[in-house]
């Protein structure tokens, strides 16, 4: 009787801590539900007006699947901005500019965190300083060094009588051929990395540059996938620096192109989601590609080495 009426405090302490529990999953499952919701609900809007007749896009109460399915919208929005020349275009930039940022970044980050030399640390701070300077302050002198660089675009050797690099993939690539963030997150990953390896390797005779290549840039993989999602998102969405440095439409990205359906007095919001739709597939793309390697070298670089 005696040990049966002490078993019932104990029995109810742990139905109260099973209680907790399920409630506290159940809270957790529910702020990430309506997270879900909220980061899913305007990509699944975005695709429902892609697909919507131009007449119903207004339509009252709105409807998730339209009617009428205009898979037509996508082929329309393709032929009025010459969506595959804008595509063509903003690959090319992206693509390139990426390429050299995750090369450029992984050099510097190794670099800071590996080798020992006068002003290291000064250099890294150098560094960190630039990311606080706003990219609307830079923009003007560049425009400027663009517009007057020597024997390009028609200008003589003192960078007069053209239009220098204006209109040119180079306008739009070399302002990005190096990322600031991308030499911090490689040098927080690189420093994780124990310096054994380097060690025993110069021991064997290999040189420093042979070390980078085939030692550390196997082991940061996942850096190199953050630096490469994060540099080509920002390069492909950019859209301020691409409206300066071109007036051609034939050099034109696919930002500026979308655009083109918002008019002073009218928006072709059916045809603009479609278009927006397709301009954000390669970035989808590559993070799906990219995605274990992207979530593994974001959280390893954010580790004390």
């Amino acid at each position: 009787m005696i040990q049966s009426q002490s078993q019932k405090p104990l029995d109810r302490a742990l139905n109260l801590s099973t209680l907790r529990r399920v409630l506290g999953k159940a809270l957790i499952y529910a702020i990430l539900i309506i997270g879900a919701i909220l980061v899913v609900g305007p990509f699944l809007w975005m695709l429902s007006t892609a697909l919507t007749p131009a007449m119903e896009v207004f339509s009252w109460p709105p409807r998730l699947i339209p009617e009428t399915i205009m898979w037509e919208n996508f082929a329309q929005a393709s032929r009025e901005i010459r969506f595959p020349r804008l595509l063509l275009n903003s690959l090319i930039v992206s693509i390139t500019a990426t390429i050299s940022a995750v090369f450029l970044s992984a050099l510097a980050g190794y670099a800071l965190a590996k080798l020992r030399f006068p002003g290291r640390t000064i250099l890294f701070l150098f560094f960190l300083g630039t990311i606080m300077i706003p990219a609307q302050i830079t923009m003007i002198p560049l425009f400027i060094m663009f517009r007057g660089f020597p024997l390009a675009g028609g200008n003589d050797i003192l960078g007069n009588g053209g239009i220098g690099l204006l209109n040119s993939y180079s306008a739009l690539i070399l302002p990005n051929l190096a990322s600031t963030f991308g030499i911090y997150l490689m040098r927080e990953f690189f420093r994780m990395l124990p310096s054994d390896l380097i060690d025993a390797a110069r021991v064997d005779g290999a040189s420093e540059f042979k070390i980078f290549r085939r030692i550390m840039l196997p082991l940061a993989k996942p850096a190199l996938s953050a630096v490469a999602i994060f540099n080509f998102t920002f390069v492909w969405n950019d859209f301020l620096w691409p409206l300066i440095m071109t007036t051609d439409p034939a050099m034109r990205t696919v930002q500026l192109g979308l655009s083109a359906f918002k008019g002073q007095y009218f928006t072709d919001w059916h045809l603009l989601m479609a278009a927006t739709l397709m301009a954000s597939l390669p970035v989808l793309i590559l993070y799906l590609v990219a995605q274990r390697h992207f979530i593994r070298g974001v959280a390893m670089s954010g580790m004390k080495g």
